[in-house]
């Protein structure tokens, strides 16, 4: 199977498997998305959406969250991990979004860069979900798929980022990026991997991922 026909037939797949795509960070604008997804960083996605209620509920725009002290932040948003790198973050970014933006969350990767505790996939999450501009952030499920798939080196998430745009159609990184998400947590983990499940691995695999996952297999 040539590149193109496996890319041909990750997208067809996904498709059918999740035609409505849930997005899995709970927010209500890109402020809140923002904040979720710097507190996502290191932690669950079920952590964060159980504290960013609590918070928002204290604070949910940056002209509320900069008047809120860093050690009160901090102490709400413990649970998630990196509590006192997090909070200064959250606080620093909301005052800079007041002052230069009009409180408002920029549109651009790269000016969202700029801003503490953001980096580029919390910048790409950012544009892609709040704002529809394409984008392709790779978490360590798509850096994981993309490399059993045979689609990347698996070097590193920049590398693996570049191919996934020079990959897929443009049009698709936005639903796709979440799709491989929702697919690596169901049918192909890191841990308690089950190839049997896991169909597009099964068909596109990497030969010598699939060789190793039978001699573990046979191992046990």
């Amino acid at each position: 199977m040539t590149k193109a026909e496996k890319v041909d037939f990750v997208i067809e797949k996904l498709e059918e498997l999740y035609p409505k795509i849930p997005i899995p960070l709970d927010h209500k604008d890109p402020y809140t998305l923002l904040i979720a997804v710097l507190l996502s960083a290191q932690s669950t996605d079920v952590r964060v959406n159980q504290i960013t209620p609590i918070l928002f509920d204290r604070a949910d725009n940056p002209y509320q969250m900069a008047k809120v002290p860093v050690e009160e932040i901090r102490d709400i948003i413990k649970p998630v991990g990196l509590s006192p790198k997090k909070s200064k973050a959250i606080s620093e970014l909301s005052q800079i979004l007041i002052d230069k933006y009009n409180g408002e969350v920029p549109q651009d990767i790269d000016t969202l860069e700029t801003l503490p505790g953001v980096g580029h996939k919390t910048a790409s999450v950012v544009v892609s979900q709040a704002f529809g501009i394409p984008a392709f952030p790779v978490d360590t499920h798509i850096h994981r798929l993309m490399y059993r798939w045979g689609l990347t080196n698996g070097k590193n998430v920049v590398q693996t980022e570049k191919d996934a745009k020079r990959l897929f159609p443009e049009e698709k990184w936005n639903s796709l990026h979440l799709q491989i998400i929702w697919y690596g947590r169901q049918y192909s983990p890191a841990r308690g991997w089950d190839l049997d499940k896991d169909i597009i691995t099964n068909t596109i695999g990497r030969k010598t991922v699939i060789q190793d996952y039978y001699k573990t297999k046979k191992a046990r």
